[in-house]
């Protein structure tokens, strides 16, 4: 089925969409942690985050260079190294996506439930209202891609205009009253006789940077669906370090912001959506809840947009079975959207909505993507990869320095990470036991899946 220039996402369009599928819940739920552990360096934090996620994101763009097949870096992966290594990489790919899609659905529910005053740890009411958002998504999708660019664009304004008004307003209360506690004085806070900021170590600020980078996180997934844009090989390169950009602008004015006015409130507040506390005001206050549950909902679209289609890309190379290929009249991926959509439910539901356990999950598959796209450039940029690519203009520093400093990089975060608080039960600051389930979920989506999808291809003719 032919698509004209008019149904498919535009530059403008592709940058709306990756700012869409960045900014979420992060930066509207976790600047406290970041400042409780980084404190006067927060700022510091986010920038260092911001230059690694960019670095990241230059080395995807250079991907979409060579290659504009959808799927990201299964389609990466798979022209650079063939088509197992790739399959494999698909699969953990859409597994991470669906996870991360889960985990920004748990997160809208709850805030939405804590917002109007509910429970948000009631497992009913968190089931019924995961339920009916997947319902609303569904019925977005259907309506072809045109509807989903319209909704994706008006979130993204959305969210954009509470992040602007947070930065405004902030900045306006902290100029006329005069009221502020400075950024060096975040260190010497005190709450109930205690600091509020730990004493920085270099696991410490690993961990700091860590949350912040997650609040970057998403850029991976924007070129999911590339031939559902015009001139992806073009677009896609322009259009995510832009994004990248105005986001890094925007975290690093907000939390700031949110030093300057307030930063004991920003520590210590029990609200779901913690950014909003720093204000008195409780009109203010509304319009920051509303404006993150926009931004928490646009990146739900995002998401419901960009997963089908990593599974839809493999079934189209024959990977998996052609009947995933199928699109309604509206040209919606239908099949690869409801097997998605309930993964993304199943998957949370089995952890009991633990936001925790689950974004470690989805942290974990994409850390390796996050080393294997960068391989795939140099590959390409150096003519060896196992398939066809296109002949993008190659670029020595963004196609083999910068991949080179995105895998260093992304080695010593690993190294630094705190392993142990992640895989474990943690009480009180300190590990007491293991976390199963985490562990458990982990080999479920880099061998147990992986080895299911591979015995379901093989009956895929032509796979054997």
């Amino acid at each position: 089925m032919g698509k004209s220039k008019n149904d498919k996402l535009g530059f403008w369009s592709i940058v709306l969409l990756a700012i869409n599928s960045i900014i979420g819940s992060g930066i509207f739920l976790t600047p406290g942690s970041v400042v409780k552990q980084a404190g006067s360096q927060a700022l510091l934090v986010y920038l260092i985050a911001a230059i690694f996620a960019a670095i990241l994101a230059v080395s995807f763009a250079a991907a979409a260079k060579y290659v504009t097949k959808s799927g990201a870096s299964y389609a990466y992966s798979r022209a650079a190294f063939g088509n197992k290594f790739g399959f494999y990489m698909g699969i953990l790919r859409y597994f991470s996506a669906s996870v991360a899609w889960g985990v920004m659905a748990v997160g809208v529910i709850k805030a939405t439930i804590s917002i109007f005053g509910g429970e948000p740890d009631n497992l009913l009411n968190v089931t019924i209202g995961f339920i009916v958002l997947m319902l609303l998504l569904t019925v977005i999708n259907l309506f072809g891609q045109r509807i989903v660019k319209y909704v994706m664009n008006i979130a993204t304004v959305g969210k954009l205009g509470a992040l602007v008004l947070i930065i405004t307003v902030g900045l306006i209360l902290v100029l006329i009253a005069g009221k502020t506690q400075g950024l060096t004085r975040v260190d010497q806070l005190n709450y109930g006789g205690r600091p509020i900021v730990s004493s920085l170590t270099p696991t410490g600020f690993v961990m700091a940077l860590v949350s912040a980078f997650y609040a970057f996180t998403g850029f991976e997934t924007v070129a999911s669906g590339s031939e559902d844009m015009y001139e992806p090989e073009k677009n896609l390169p322009r259009a995510i370090p832009l994004a990248i950009f105005i986001i890094a602008v925007i975290y690093i004015g907000v939390v700031a912001v949110a030093m300057l006015l307030n930063p004991l409130a920003l520590v210590t507040t029990k609200q779901v959506v913690a950014i909003s506390a720093i204000f008195d005001n409780k009109i203010l206050r509304d319009v920051i809840l509303v404006g993150a549950l926009i931004s928490m909902f646009g990146v739900n679209i995002a998401a419901s947009f960009n997963t089908p289609r990593i599974l839809e890309a493999m079934a189209r190379q024959r990977q998996l079975s052609v009947v995933l290929t199928k699109r309604t009249k509206n040209n919606f991926p239908i099949r690869t959207f409801l097997i998605s959509e309930l993964l993304a439910i199943l998957i949370p539901l089995s952890f009991q909505y633990n936001m925790t356990n689950l974004i470690t999950l989805s942290a974990m598959v994409r850390f390796l993507g996050f080393i294997i796209v960068p391989l795939a450039v140099i590959q390409f940029y150096r003519g060896k990869s196992r398939q066809p690519v296109l002949s993008g203009k190659k670029n020595f520093k963004t196609d083999v320095v910068i991949p080179i400093l995105a895998i260093i990089l992304v080695l010593l975060l690993l190294v630094e990470y705190n392993w142990r608080e992640q895989f474990g039960i943690v009480q009180n600051g300190k590990v007491i036991g293991i976390n199963w389930y985490a562990i458990m979920m982990i080999v479920f989506g880099f061998v147990i899946l992986p080895l299911i999808m591979f015995w379901l291809s093989r009956k895929e003719p032509g796979n054997k």
